[in-house]
């Protein structure tokens, strides 16, 4: 445990975060994504330094990818939660996943499955503003929405094959950034894996963090990670507003189901903008068969106010639209 005091302005700072956030309730059975890093380390130490306080029940886990830079460090991890009393469960991929998308969706299957084993309904991972930050940017560059610009909120559901354990999936280090964590570490002599895969740069993730983010600072703005992430704070509120309003009108002007979607138009054609694309989205999810893009979006919102009996050329799927007076129509182009 090495011999400096156990409270830090770290720990104070992340105890008020849980408190007026209350993202991880007392007496709560947590699971917490330990990769080796400084990152994950460190919020297991804070969680276990915090413990007395909020009295959890903590439980470790490793997802071992079994890629060749790994090697070891499922012994790594298990010797640093041996030290501190805190029961570990590893998982090893039947199959090294592909890239990082790969990797990050078995990692959250594999998590979500050990929850549910141990009946944790929280799953906790050590995802800092400098992550909040970079997936901001990432996905800004890909084209994203709001959505996804909101990057990385404090916490959200998971989807299981089962009900009887609903899952959250919590990142309570979202205003502390990675350099504070790094230190974190080097003064209570935490020993971390280096992982060399977060310097290869055939990844994106790794070229955003050594290439882009560094120029970002020294040439527009010394405190981008801190800029991006509170903006990426902001949207995630915005979103949430959004999201709700959306809801309302959506269940306001959409009807049917399967293959007889049809969309009133009159609510519509006074609302703003946002709003119809934001509608229009949500029905697309629903009838086509891949995820709708801008022009697709765009095609229908067009309807919304264009003259009866235009229509849409057909959508990823076969659907057309089409207008009716007041109704826009849903229809497989084969039928149609």
């Amino acid at each position: 445990m090495g011999t400096s005091p156990p409270w830090s302005n770290l720990h104070a700072k992340v105890h008020q975060t849980l408190r007026s956030r209350q993202i991880l309730p007392s007496y709560s059975r947590l699971l917490i994504a330990v990769s080796g890093g400084q990152d994950s380390l460190c919020l297991l130490r804070l969680l276990l330094d915090l413990q007395p306080k909020w009295h959890w029940h903590l439980i470790a886990a490793h997802c071992d990818h079994r890629w060749p830079s790994d090697a070891g460090i499922v012994e790594f991890v298990s010797e640093q939660t041996t030290r501190w009393h805190i029961p570990l469960i590893c998982a090893s991929a039947l199959t090294p996943p592909h890239g990082e998308a790969g990797a990050r969706h078995w990692r959250y299957e594999t998590l979500s499955a050990i929850a549910i084993a141990q009946q944790c309904p929280i799953i906790v991972t050590g995802h800092t503003a400098s992550d909040r930050a970079e997936t901001l940017l990432f996905n800004l560059v890909r084209g994203s929405g709001l959505a996804g610009l909101q990057a990385l909120s404090w916490q959200r559901s998971l989807a299981t094959t089962t009900h009887e354990l609903p899952l959250q999936l919590v990142r309570p280090l979202l205003n502390i950034s990675r350099q504070t964590t790094g230190e974190f570490c080097a003064r209570r002599q935490i020993p971390v894996w280096q992982d060399v895969t977060n310097c290869d740069r055939r990844f994106a993730r790794p070229r955003l963090r050594q290439d882009v983010m560094p120029y970002l600072r020294q040439h527009l703005n010394p405190q981008v990670e801190t800029t991006l992430a509170q903006t990426a704070e902001v949207l995630s509120a915005e979103v949430d507003y959004l999201a709700q309003v959306t809801q309302t009108l959506y269940d306001q002007v959409v009807h049917g189901a399967k293959s007889h979607w049809k969309l009133h138009r009159p609510p519509l054609q006074s609302t703003h903008l946002a709003l119809q694309r934001r509608v229009v989205r949500q029905l697309l999810i629903q009838l086509m068969p891949t995820h709708p893009s801008f022009q697709h979006i765009e095609k229908i919102v067009a309807l919304i106010k264009a003259p009866n009996r235009s229509q849409s050329d057909p959508l990823p799927g076969g659907a057309i639209a089409q207008v009716e007076q007041d109704w826009i129509y849903f229809r497989d182009f084969n039928t149609a």
